[in-house]
């Protein structure tokens, strides 16, 4: 009868919460603009944000910016951030900029060239490299070993010493020693922070990046992210190293991203080719490297190891057999199995955390990726080995974002925790019937019936009235109160949520309940400083009409609830 959480959740908010879908409007929702600015200022399309000023950009400075990316990225210039513009920003990609230089890059409009220069290069043609790490076994086959490493990277230097003056000779281990730490090119399999200003985010998104020619320390560095799955040969289910190494070897001689098709230093990821031994250069790109360094005129010298010349063709052992659809690897959680640890609605999406990933759902009810993103590349103050978030919701007085995991919580803007955190959960000031302290939130959402904030925990809950309020949270008097009281739903939910009008969606294993939001009419009648409410409410899915009296009298307030179902009569008293 029930479908994954995933396929129930797209079903409801296409069908139920919008009037239509078959014409996507063509203006992007608010997340979608600002997720757009960030990613144009962290490609060099737009100039950074700046926290002194708080600068704004222009309308017709951002519309700039997007025509740029859209002929850089070879798409029709609308200046929108249309679905096709929106698609290319979250493929997987390079994670270096496309524009270098400053904002005047964006105002020439005299013809250039299709490839760019960084405008640095070695001053020698006889470079060295060196290999500091290789790919996680956990995320390769057993036929990626390190030498097979190796030789896809040489065949990967190879690819530009084939038609410019150049040759690459791989370092050993006593060379390291005469030759500084590691050479030219300082190769390296890392992931999320790595100290250089660079963090990787996990699988997909952006894949690797290099360090253009200079002085510096870090001048030739060239980093792949250890949470790709790395291969060679075709496998659309992974990520090939060649074509990314090309890539990213290219950066590190002194080349930028191009706006050529077809051009290996197109930023965006362009899957694999079918024979890396006998791989050529696009035209481009050679025109590129020549620019730099001249052409070629003799045969290419390769040295894959140590001192003197070896074969131009390392050996290769065969391609690996595809991975499976499903990922083997068990820390990849299929998002289709439901049970997720906790469900958040944060800046209009729908987050899904399960052990030490996520995913984030958009109103429209598409995936930003397909693939789960690592809660710690992602949340700047959690600790780094979280594996479960209990509980977290956005409080929309404010936006502040709150999450909890054990007996602590945390507070975040936006995606980083603020400092002082975690802080003890004992501060909510939350005992359970039998006087005992909270432990654990297993949910949390802000109901839009009321604009309060519910935490359950042990088939109980408590309201919370935060306003604005960061310090001294307590529960509302009378509480905490049985879950039961929510009819119809588990009464120790994974987590909850409100979602597109209002309604609140409870989460159990791989099932999702529904509790549309309520239609309400009512009319007061006041004698002699007695105030009588008579409230409707109408719920159209469980055909539910509820009649309320409320008296205030002094003060206080006494509820009375009747509630009429269709299919029988009842009579109760709730607070919710």
């Amino acid at each position: 009868m029930f479908g994954t959480v995933y396929e129930l959740i797209w079903m409801t908010v296409t069908v139920s919460l919008f009037i239509s879908t078959g014409h996507p409007s063509p203006t992007p929702m608010p997340d979608q603009y600002a997720r757009g600015l960030d990613w144009l200022s962290r490609y060099g399309y737009l100039p950074p944000p700046d926290p002194r000023t708080s600068k704004l950009q222009t309308k017709d400075g951002v519309e700039q910016a997007i025509r740029e990316m859209q002929r850089f990225g070879g798409l029709e210039e609308t200046g929108r951030l249309d679905k096709d513009t929106l698609n290319l920003m979250q493929t997987p990609r390079c994670s270096l900029p496309d524009i270098v230089g400053s904002e005047d890059m964006l105002k020439r409009k005299r013809r250039r060239k299709r490839y760019a220069l960084s405008g640095l290069r070695w001053d020698r043609t006889d470079l060295t490299w060196s290999v500091h790490s290789y790919p996680n076994p956990s995320r390769s086959t057993s036929v990626f070993r390190p030498d097979t490493v190796e030789a896809i990277l040489t065949l990967a230097f190879k690819a530009w010493s084939d038609v410019a003056p150049l040759s690459f000779r791989q370092l050993s281990g006593s060379d390291r020693e005469d030759m500084g730490p590691g050479g030219d090119i300082r190769v390296s399999f890392t992931r999320s922070l790595h100290d250089d200003g660079y963090p990787f985010d996990g699988r997909g998104g952006t894949l690797a990046h290099a360090f253009f020619p200079g002085r510096d320390d870090v001048a030739g560095d060239t980093h792949f992210d250890d949470d790709e799955y790395w291969s060679y040969g075709g496998d659309s289910s992974s990520t090939d190293l060649f074509t990314v190494a090309v890539h990213e070897f290219g950066h590190a001689l002194g080349l930028s991203h191009s706006s050529s098709d077809p051009s290996i230093m197109r930023p965006y990821y362009q899957g694999a080719v079918k024979d890396i031994s006998s791989y050529n250069l696009p035209l481009d790109d050679r025109m590129a490297i020549q620019e730099l360094y001249g052409r070629k005129e003799s045969k290419p010298t390769v040295h894959p190891g140590g001192s003197g010349s070896t074969p131009s063709h390392p050996r290769l052992p065969s391609p690996p057999p595809p991975r499976p659809t499903k990922h083997s690897d068990r820390s990849f959680q299929s998002r289709c199995e439901g049970g997720f640890d906790a469900v958040a609605n944060i800046r209009g999406e729908v987050f899904f955390f399960k052990g030490p990933h996520f995913w984030r759902m958009q109103r429209t009810g598409n995936l930003v990726s397909l693939n789960p993103a690592l809660i710690r590349n992602f949340w700047m103050g959690l600790p780094p080995e979280t594996n479960k978030i209990d509980a977290v919701y956005e409080r929309k007085s404010d936006g502040i974002i709150i999450f909890f995991i054990g007996a602590q919580y945390w507070v975040f803007k936006d995606n980083v925790a603020r400092p002082g955190y975690p802080r003890p959960l004992a501060e909510w000031g939350m005992r359970t019937k039998d006087g005992e302290k909270v432990e654990r939130v297993e949910a949390a959402f802000v109901w839009a019936h009321n604009g309060k904030t519910y935490l359950f925990s042990m088939g109980e809950f408590w309201k919370f009235d935060e306003g604005r309020k960061e310090e001294g949270r307590k529960p509302e008097g009378g509480y905490p109160k049985d879950a039961a009281l929510w009819r119809g739903v588990p009464t120790d939910p994974d987590d909850i949520i409100s979602w597109g009008e209002g309604d609140a969606y409870f989460f159990k294993d791989n099932l999702y309940w529904v509790m549309q939001r309520e239609i309400c009419h009512t009319s007061v009648i006041v004698y002699r400083g007695r105030e009588t409410r008579h409230t409707s409410v109408i719920v159209h899915r469980e055909r539910e009409t509820r009649h309320t009296s409320v008296i205030v009298d002094r003060g206080r307030e006494t509820h009375h609830t009747y509630v009429i179902v269709h299919r029988g009569r009842e009579r109760h008293v709730t607070l919710l």
